[in-house]
């Protein structure tokens, strides 16, 4: 029977709380994982608390470049099963989550599997929000592609893969991930050529590439649930993130090539996004105007995270539409 171990990244004392409730997700798994992980990156205080407080746990320090890449792959390397699974540290897994990843292992094709990633609200999500970029706070989107159980990528906070697999290919690049220091609202969109997300789908992509006939499997039913903090409903939230996956899509761009790298985002942009935008304006038309503001936030998000990429291609900055859009956050408050 396949077994998995559990890596759990962390970074702060902020999310303690968050963290505790991670673990203990894990441990009341229906089918228990062989052994839980935490990686602690660049925070002494909260390695010693972590050490001293989970119970069962191995805790790590990151033992390579600061942030959420070097961190998986120093809790990768240290552990057992023959699958890996990557949990958020602010994310709790339901009771079936390993039992339901691990279903898709019995097919020798899979690479690796994934599930949904629920939002947690933390406050009610503003009227304005479109469930089509809910990425935007690290979760399940409305129109992500799936098709016959098959996806591109999961998700990096409710993902899975063979420890053979993530070993052959090198496993998550340094030049994307989170990182405490990095891209920020008023800042550049690129730093040092890195950018803070898409680490996982560049990976898969690699992955894929390498094993020819694998894929990647989608688990309806291996669901987590990912806190969102208020902080994360506001408009200069969502404004920073469209530039940080701009950005992000640039640097994914050139590691796997725009035929690989943003084929998918090519059917989100041509099919999901125009239907959202109509769907939106119609029910506008019937004197809805929260759909209304939701159709402007999708267009609004869209050019964004565009303007994001294509001035991360051409070597620009973001620093003028940052603050441009940042002062007209008042507009879309709900």
């Amino acid at each position: 029977m396949t077994e998995a171990s559990v890596v759990i990244c962390a970074h702060t004392l902020d999310r303690w709380s968050e963290l505790t409730r991670a673990v203990n997700s894990v441990r009341n798994q229906t089918r228990a994982a062989r052994e839980i992980v935490v990686v602690v990156d660049n925070n002494d205080a909260l390695r010693e608390r972590a050490a001293r407080e989970l119970s069962g746990v191995t805790v790590l320090a990151n033992a390579k470049e600061a942030g959420l890449s070097g961190g998986r792959m120093t809790g990768a390397e240290c552990v057992t099963a023959p699958v890996i699974a990557f949990l958020d540290d602010d994310a709790v897994a339901d009771p079936h989550w390993l039992e339901e990843l691990l279903e898709a292992y019995k097919d020798p094709a899979v690479l690796g599997a994934g599930g949904p990633v629920e939002p947690l609200w933390q406050a009610p999500p503003p009227s304005w929000f479109p469930g089509e970029f809910r990425w935007v706070v690290g979760c399940t989107y409305t129109g992500m592609h799936v098709r016959d159980g098959r996806i591109r990528n999961p998700i990096g906070a409710n993902m899975s893969v063979r420890a053979d697999v993530l070993r052959r290919t090198g496993g998550f690049t340094s030049q994307l991930g989170r990182r405490k220091l990095g891209f920020s609202v008023s800042g550049r969109g690129r730093i040092g050529g890195k950018a803070e997300s898409c680490e996982e789908t560049e990976f898969c992509i690699r992955a894929a590439r390498l094993h020819a006939g694998g894929y990647w499997a989608y688990r309806p039913g291996a669901r987590v649930h990912h806190a969102v903090p208020a902080h994360r409903l506001t408009w200069k939230y969502f404004v920073h993130r469209c530039l940080v996956e701009g950005s992000a899509k640039a640097v994914l761009t050139d590691l796997a090539g725009s035929k690989d790298g943003l084929r998918a985002e090519g059917r989100y942009v041509r099919e999901v996004l125009p239907r959202a935008v109509a769907t939106n304006l119609r029910a506008a038309m019937h004197g809805k105007f929260s759909e209304g503001q939701r159709a402007g936030a999708i267009i609004a998000g869209f050019t964004i995270t565009a303007f994001a990429y294509a001035a991360a291609r051409l070597g620009g900055t973001t620093e003028a539409l940052s603050r441009h859009l940042g002062s007209r956050a008042r507009v879309w408050r709900a």
